[in-house]
């Protein structure tokens, strides 16, 4: 019932990086690959010595490491509501849960070298949201539009009809529905509390899922998340506020959303413009990111994906603020561990350091060089950094925050500098990590460190 784009072009090569005009090179589009590798960036030094760290890499697939089987799945929320999600390490019985929720535009398959790796060691979950990835719906929410020009020669675009089928009543792609999606996924799927990780997009529904669902959160990782979403005016927050505005992302679509919808969408869902983003947001222009690409073009030519895009760009934002949220989390002891791409050129690391200060005592990771998608672009450091957080929560502190477990107690309290080191496909590849520390830090490695001590103590005796 998934449409899949059957009978639509071939993938041209997307390469040309270091064109000046950043277009699409003509051809065949089955090799999409960011540049090279000598194009890499790398943090700007100061001159001390940087300790080396050699870390994991992924499973490498060449040489007979599989990984952890992935296998898709859907879930029917609702009636016609049918959410697509991947999962891995079902055998992991005893081990803690994970859930993963990608950014916008995007879906479960941008956490596929998570699902992968992590799989093998927690049981792990990746969900489309609503609206987006292979969650659009596989009816239209509205029945055909009798007025000329909007669907003449355009039957393939859902929701652009007069009347909303029942189904599709106050359906509105928003935060309060991905919140609730979560909450519900949570519950009915996954059916314990979580280690919540949430990406641009994604990293703001972590956060406000949190706040709302505390009871339901072991712990919330960002990624490099958006700080804000939504151009509209809560109606719940703000009821008079909301009001002005006539159209607030339902179904169906006003005449005149619909051929702004057609415009723009024909722009952006261009396979170069799609190529044009990627080029921003993804640092290292070595990475081979067909995959990525295949599947957002692939969703864009979903009969549902236009209208969808035009109901989330008008949706009215959550109830809370991404501060608010923050503030909520905070209160309520939810743990969060902060990952951050640092040649990010929209969520840049100012916002991952005001987050820091809000929350002072939450590990602060500045990655690079790695931009808006780091868990896509170096998983092996994100991934490194996500067990051992976990295993520092899990272990009530006994085992040391990633990166810290050999460092002098006194120096925690300044930013510390490792060079991460892994292997790549054969080769072997350099990452620096920046941690952000603070005194509240401080107490926990000294805490930490006399667990440790005691629980030798306490193995020796015995």
């Amino acid at each position: 019932n998934v449409y899949h784009g059957k009978g639509s072009r071939p993938f041209k090569a997307l390469e040309g990086f270091n064109n000046v005009d950043s277009k699409v090179l003509s051809g065949n589009y089955d090799g999409y690959v960011i540049g090279s590798e000598d194009e890499m960036g790398r943090m700007s030094e100061t001159g001390e010595s940087v300790t080396k760290v050699l870390i994991p890499g992924l499973p490498d697939e060449s040489n007979g490491e599989c990984g952890a089987r992935i296998s898709s799945c859907f879930w029917q929320w609702k009636p016609k509501f049918n959410v697509h999600y991947e999962k891995s390490g079902a055998e992991n019985v005893n081990s803690p849960p994970l859930l993963f929720l990608p950014g916008f535009g995007v879906g479960s398959f941008h956490y596929e070298n998570q699902l992968k790796d992590l799989g093998c060691e927690y049981r792990v979950w990746a969900i489309d949201f609503l609206g987006q990835g292979m969650s659009l719906p596989f009816e239209d929410p509205t029945s055909p539009s009798r007025e000329e020009g909007i669907t003449e020669g355009k039957d393939f675009l859902w929701g652009f009809g007069d009347k909303t089928e029942p189904w599709a009543n106050g359906l509105v792609y928003s935060m309060d529905l991905w919140r609730d999606q979560v909450r519900h996924f949570v519950e009915e799927v996954i059916g314990e509390p979580v280690y919540i990780v949430g990406n641009s997009l994604g990293g703001f529904v972590a956060l406000y899922f949190a706040a709302c669902n505390p009871q339901l959160v072991k712990g919330v990782t960002l990624l490099n998340a958006t700080p804000f979403w939504g151009f509209f005016p809560n109606p719940m927050k703000s009821p008079r506020l909301a009001r002005i505005f006539s159209w607030s992302g339902t179904f169906p679509l006003p005449a005149n959303v619909r051929k702004l919808t057609e415009f723009v969408w024909q722009k952006i869902s261009d396979p170069e413009s799609i190529a044009d983003v990627l080029r921003q947001v993804y640092a290292d222009h070595s990475i081979n990111v067909d995959k990525v690409f295949s599947h957002i073009l692939e969703t864009t030519q979903h009969p549902a994906a236009a209208a969808s895009f035009a109901s989330i760009m008008f949706a009215p934002q959550g109830e809370l603020s991404f501060r608010e949220a923050l503030s909520r989390c905070h209160m309520n002891n939810v743990p969060i561990c902060l990952m951050y791409g640092k040649e990010d050129p929209w969520v840049k690391p100012v916002w991952g350091r005001q987050v820091k200060k809000q929350v002072p005592e939450a590990p602060y990771y500045e990655i690079s060089p790695a931009g808006h998608c780091p868990h896509d672009e170096v998983p092996e450091v994100v991934n490194y950094l996500l067990r051992g957080w976990i295993k520092n929560l899990e272990s009530e502190g006994a085992v040391g925050l990633p990166l810290l477990d050999d460092m002098e107690m006194e120096s925690i309290q300044n930013n510390i500098t490792r060079d991460l080191e892994f292997v790549r496909e054969g080769s072997k590849k350099s990452v620096m990590v920046r941690f952000l520390g603070s005194k509240f830090s401080l107490w926990n490695l000294i805490k930490s460190s006399l667990k440790s001590r005691f629980g030798k103590l306490e193995t020796k005796s015995s």
